[in-house]
Parts: C-alpha cells; structure tokens; sequence
C-alpha cells in the first residue's frame, strides 16, 4: 500500500472525478439530480463520477472500481445491468415507449403487481416515489374531506413536495400556511398518535408512515441497533387508531417493498393500509413507482363514480412500456429466484463481519451497524459516543481508498462471498485508523477537508 499522508493512501486521488464535479456544478443545482447524491455527502476531493456499473461493481471515470452499496439510493437491489430486466426493457423498446392511448402492458404490469402485493386492489404508475406519495395524500384529503396530514417524524422523507418539504429545515420557499397543515407523530408510540388525532379531531385526513422502524440513520436514531421492526401489535392497533377517527392509513414501501418480502412489510407484518406506495427496487433502477390500496378509494381518482372527481395521478411518462417491462421483470425474478431471502443472508454475513471487524479495532462502541439485514445502515460516534460528521468522514475515506463505495451498508443481490469477504477487509483497515483518530481525540489529521454534511440543512 502506498504510504499514508493527509490521512489517506497518498495514491488515491481522483483527479477526473473533481473536474468532472465542477462541471456538474457549472451547469446543475447542487452538482446532482438527488440530494443525497451530491459531493457534500462525500469526503472533500473524494466524490467519485460514475461511469458504468455491472453487478455489484462501479468504475468511476478515474478507472478506480468499487463495490457499491446502496446502488441508486436503494432501487438496484438486482445489481446493475441484470440481464432478465434489460431484456425485458429492450424488447419494449423494439416496440415503442409511449403511446396516446394505454398500452396492453398496462394492465399486464398492473394484474402482475396486485398478484405480487395482493393486499392491495388496484394500482396506478408513475416515475418517482414522491407523485405517489403525494397523490396518496391528495386522495385521503379529498376522501375525507380534511386539510391536514400526520407524518411518522423518525422517517427522515416522504416527498419533494410542499406539504412535507414544509417541514424540514430545507423550507425556504414553501408558505408556512402550508407547513402548518401537516403534524407529527413518533414511532411506535400509539398513545402519542392517538392524542394527535384527538388534538385535531375530525381535522386529519390520513397517517402516513414507513411501516417499519428507523430506514436511515439519524441523530435521535443512531445508537440503537435494532432490525427495526415493529413492536408486536403495533401496526394494527395503528390501524384500529386510524379506523376508529376515521382517517386513511398510508403506508410508504419505497424502502421496504421487496427488500422486507415482495409484497412488502404490509405482507411480513399482515397489516393492511388503505393505501400504499411502492418504487426504488420496484425498477432496479429503471423509473417506476405505484400507488396502490383499496378500490373504494382509489376508484375516486378514476372515472367510474358519482363523487367529485379527484386529479390523482396523470404524467405523460407514468406507463412507459420499458419501465413496466422492467418492473415485471423485478417481480418475477424475486419470487422466482427467492431475492429477497438472498439479500437477508447477504446483509446478515455483511452485519456481523463488520461488527466482528469493529470488535476486533476496539472501536465496536463506534461503529455501529443497524436495521434490517437487507437494509443495513451504520452509524459513526465519536469519543462520547454522539453521532458525529467527522468520523464518517474518516470511515468513508478509507472505505473509498479500498474499493468500496458504501454510504450505507445496503446490500444487492448481486454481491458474492468475495464481494463481503472484501468489504470485512477495508472495514477493519479504516476501524483501526478509526482507533487511532479516537485515541487522539481528533479525527481532524485523517479527515483531509471539510466533513461530510447532512443532507437536510438550512443554509448551503
């Protein structure tokens, strides 16, 4: 290994990258077209451009590859270019994209979907997970009748839109009228829920929430290191909650559909939502998301009832051929091939090696590895065991420097036994490094720049 200097291997550099990332910036808001995709999410100098990706592997364009975690912020949970769904996708092409009238493959991927998420009646597609969510919300808005909406406050995003955007420190833009309509309640706390809705009685028109615990990692969250699953009875007395004042239960599947069973953590934990939205593996990686729920209420966003009509969801590239091709394909691949039981042992070989590897550094108390095996995040602490930006700096430069490209530890099933022998490897490297920085008490030496910042913050 070249010899260390700044805090990193001095041969690691990614020249290409950094100018490609001021062009980036030149000519895009924030450099990316995801926020959590942005450079200040990575170490400084070390935001690595992309130029193909093929399994579990990416190059970057400095010709460095890595094993990436978290491919596509969690939609590529086959591993990039799967050969089942770009056939799928390239057969459609053949065919035509998009068409003035719907396409039989419409109702081929809808009558797919419903028999892989039964729970649920009917379904309509679009492109990203935030028109579902918010026409989830515009739908049991009108059902009801009421203004405001409740948000489960331990699940960090819901949507681009004003009614949740409102409420998080990035609000600039978004009239507090607005803010002010949508409240708060925590997780796993049913009476704290029930005194929202009696506080605003007869005012809230629907619960939305990730069916499950913390998905991410965050300040109030990342001590614990829990699978995140529900307390027994939790989610259907929820249910009963919701039923009996008479507001729509929504469940957010962006994270869990597929990854926790396929027809999502609605079917692990068997309790039905009025409504639900799916998208990010639904695709992998191809642009695709669903709401989906009972026919009474999604019907009011049809033609085939005397209510007042509701605009609930309509985009010009919802049903494009290629897309639904491609999330046929996800479906059948996952039942077919038991994906989601891959990705479970996957993640716990991946959990307890990194865990081991902490252990072993004596920084075990620091690095902590959570959540669900196939959707494992980590959390970084320093020397008083807080959350802290500087050492995930620290841990992330070195994780780069060994070929491993992992803002989470979110596995695909595209990962082989070498890929998570490798990855154990570069952890216990940068844990020692890790112990050496808490030794010191400053990670500031093997930070080489700025830290990583959170994604949510007021001022740039």
């Amino acid at each position: 290994m070249a010899t260390e200097e700044a805090g990193e291997p001095a041969a690691f550099r990614l020249p290409r990258s950094r100018l490609a990332n001021e062009r980036l910036h030149a000519l895009i808001p924030g450099g990316a077209h995801t926020y959590a995709k942005g450079d200040d999410q990575y170490p400084e100098g070390l935001a690595p451009v992309i130029s193909h990706g093929r399994g579990a592997h990416v190059w970057d364009i400095d010709g460095n590859r890595y094993i990436e975690y978290g491919s596509g912020l969690r939609s590529v949970s086959l591993g990039h270019a799967h050969p089942r769904v770009n056939e799928a996708v390239r057969r459609e092409l053949d065919r035509g994209s998009n068409f003035v009238r719907p396409s039989i493959v419409e109702v081929e991927a809808a009558e797919r979907f419903l028999a892989t998420v039964p729970t649920a009646e009917m379904v309509k597609f679009a492109k990203n997970g935030s028109d579902a969510t918010t026409a989830a919300v515009r739908l049991a808005r009108a059902a009801t009748g009421r203004p405001r909406v409740a948000v489960c406050a331990d699940h960090p995003f819901f949507s681009v839109d004003d009614w949740f955007i409102g409420t998080t420190p990035m609000s600039a833009g978004i009239p507090a009228a607005t803010a002010e309509l949508t409240v708060s309640f925590p997780y796993g706390d049913l009476a704290a829920a029930e005194e929202l809705l009696t506080r605003y009685e007869d005012e809230v028109a629907c619960l939305i929430l990730e069916p499950t615990g913390h998905t991410e990692p965050s300040p109030s969250s990342q001590l614990r290191s829990s699978r995140g699953d529900p307390d027994p009875g939790y989610l259907a007395a929820l249910r009963e909650l919701a039923d009996r004042h008479g507001c729509v239960l929504i469940f957010d599947e962006m994270i869990t559909g597929f990854r926790w069973s396929e027809a999502g953590a609605q079917g692990l934990y068997g309790v039905v939502p009025d409504l639900s939205t799916f998208g990010k593996a639904l695709g992998n990686g191809f642009a695709v998301s669903a709401l989906a729920g009972r026919r009474e209420l999604m019907e009011r966003g049809g033609l085939r009832h005397s209510h007042e009509r509701v605009f609930l969801l309509s985009t010009t590239h919802g049903a494009e051929t290629h897309a639904l091709a491609a999330a046929m394909a996800v479906q059948a691949t996952y039942v077919e091939e038991g994906i989601t039981a891959r990705l479970h042992g996957l993640g716990e070989r991946l959990a307890a090696g990194v865990r081991d590897a902490a252990a072993g550094m004596g920084v075990g108390d620091h690095v902590i590895v959570r959540g669900r095996a196939s959707n494992l995040v980590f959390a970084t602490l320093d020397e008083n065991r807080q959350p802290s930006q500087q050492y995930r700096t620290l841990f992330l430069r070195r994780l780069l420097a060994g070929g491993v490209l992992a803002p989470s530890f979110v596995v695909s099933s595209a990962l082989d036994e070498a890929d998570i022998d490798h990855t154990i490897d570069v952890v216990a490297q940068a844990c020692a490094v890790y112990r050496k920085a808490l030794d010191a008490g400053d990670p500031a030496p093997w930070m080489a720049g700025r830290p990583v910042k959170p994604v949510f913050r007021r001022l740039a």
